[in-house]
């Protein structure tokens, strides 16, 4: 299933932390295209962001600065993320590290708040946020076809 523009624009709003047109927007999004075409939106555009930001060549001690640096920004309870998944999803981008043992609740809300973590880092305009989920979308029509 191709994703919508719809999904393209809930996550938007929440990129931009337009939360009161996220809410609104996530709320018409339908259920079971949610849970593959969002999701997979989600996903490619974590993917997109880590490649942007991270390297193969990058540090473990470079990776886990900035999950403990995301933690601190957007995890204020401390239960949102865990740290050692994140960054073994973030090495996963650039490595055959292995992730399948993480549920699935627990990989898009990571991929949610480490993706508005860098997307907060990069100070993207209106623009680049356009353009990187713009790859993202064409990344997860792929997966999802």
């Amino acid at each position: 299933m191709a994703v919508t523009a719809g999904q393209v624009a809930t996550l938007r709003a929440f990129l931009v932390r337009d939360f009161d047109r996220y809410e609104r927007l996530y709320e018409q999004l339908d259920p079971a295209a949610a849970r593959s075409g969002y999701t997979a939106l989600i996903a490619a555009a974590f993917v997109e962001a880590v490649e942007r930001r991270f390297s193969a060549d990058s540090t473990d001690a470079a990776v886990v600065e900035f999950v403990a640096a995301a933690r601190a920004r957007f995890d204020e309870s401390g239960d949102r993320i865990a740290p050692q998944a994140a960054e073994r999803m973030i090495r996963a981008v650039h490595t055959d590290e292995e992730i399948n043992d993480l549920d699935t609740k627990t990989v898009v809300g990571t991929e949610v708040i480490l993706l508005t973590a860098m997307v907060a880092d990069e100070g993207l305009d209106d623009v680049a946020i356009d353009e990187l989920l713009a790859k993202a979308r064409k990344l997860a029509d792929e997966w999802t076809n």
